[in-house]
């Protein structure tokens, strides 16, 4: 009983891929869905970013000061970003209080954010600096363009505060 399982088991499984080989030459060959070339994307260009990039991008006011980063994007039915969720306040995300802003309030940097410096130059912060991390040193400056370095809108902390708190 167990010898004839056994062959009736490897009969099945050696003529699996002669099915399947029987199957794929008998089926007429259809002409691949072909999108013209103008609508699919093959590589990133300027000023488009990943929507998971931008989650967790810090959010300034126009004074410099950090107000919040954002939490989410709302997308449309047409694909479009209508809003986006930036949370505010709190601590490590306890307590923090997310607004939704239309997407064109937002102004996206590519600089790092203005720091006052000791010399009084208003240099950007940390422009030429380096981080290193275990023996690996990399410039602090991003030079990739997957996402912004900072998205500045034109509130204050305490506004967003006082604006109605965006629900899931």
């Amino acid at each position: 009983m167990k010898i004839s399982l056994c062959i009736l088991a490897s009969a099945m499984l050696l003529a699996t891929p002669l099915m399947a080989q029987s199957s794929q030459n008998n089926a007429t060959t259809a002409a691949p869905n072909v999108q013209p070339a103008g609508s699919t994307a093959s590589m990133h260009k300027e000023g488009e970013w990943r929507a998971s990039k931008l989650v967790g991008v810090n959010v300034y006011n126009n004074s410099n000061e950090k107000i919040g980063d954002i939490n989410d994007l709302i997308v449309d039915s047409s694909g479009r970003v209508a809003n986006v969720v930036i949370g505010v306040g709190g601590f490590l995300g306890m307590g923090e209080h997310n607004v939704a802003v239309t997407f064109d309030q937002l102004k996206f940097a590519k600089e790092p954010v203005k720091t006052a410096s000791s010399d009084g130059a208003g240099k950007t912060g940390n422009s030429g600096s380096t981080s290193t991390t275990g023996s690996a040193s990399t410039p602090a400056h991003r030079s990739d363009n997957w996402y912004p370095e900072h998205v500045v809108l034109n509130a204050n902390k305490d506004q967003l505060m006082k604006m109605p708190e965006f629900k899931y």
